[in-house]
């Protein structure tokens, strides 16, 4: 099993900074692929960024130039540095990890493909005001 837990949410004005983490308990991490999702009221969850196991990384473009997804395999950490924030990119954001291959890994529109095993961390809120 698999826990996620995220931190770092918080409020902010517009054209502010916050940097999300994420960190996994349980075992594996280095091989999975991980990814941030957000989800604002009456609006479906979204694919943030995503990060393989590989190294390839993949941004939404509402977000191309403004976050920056890292992550730290020794501290089972993943981290969301946003900048240049936005009123619209008021959400709760998610903390997800792909694991388990069963098909050819890949990382394609900020979310990871190929995997089997889900997990999904509860949330952290991050409200941008104007």
């Amino acid at each position: 099993q698999v826990r996620l837990v995220e931190s770092g949410g918080g409020s902010v004005q517009a054209g502010g900074s916050l940097r999300l983490t994420c960190v996994a308990s349980g075992y594996g991490f280095r091989d999975f692929c991980m990814a941030w999702f957000r989800q604002s009221p009456g609006k479906e969850r979204e694919a943030v960024a995503a990060y393989g196991s590989g190294g390839t990384i993949s941004y939404a473009d509402s977000v191309k130039g403004r976050f920056t997804i890292s992550r730290d395999n020794d501290k089972k950490t993943l981290y969301l540095e946003m900048n240049s924030l936005k009123p619209e990119d008021t959400a709760m954001y998610y903390c997800k990890a792909s694991a388990n291959v069963v098909s050819f890994p890949k990382v394609e529109g900020a979310q990871c493909y190929g995997y089997s095993r889900i997990y999904w961390g509860e949330g952290a809120l991050v409200t941008v005001s104007s």
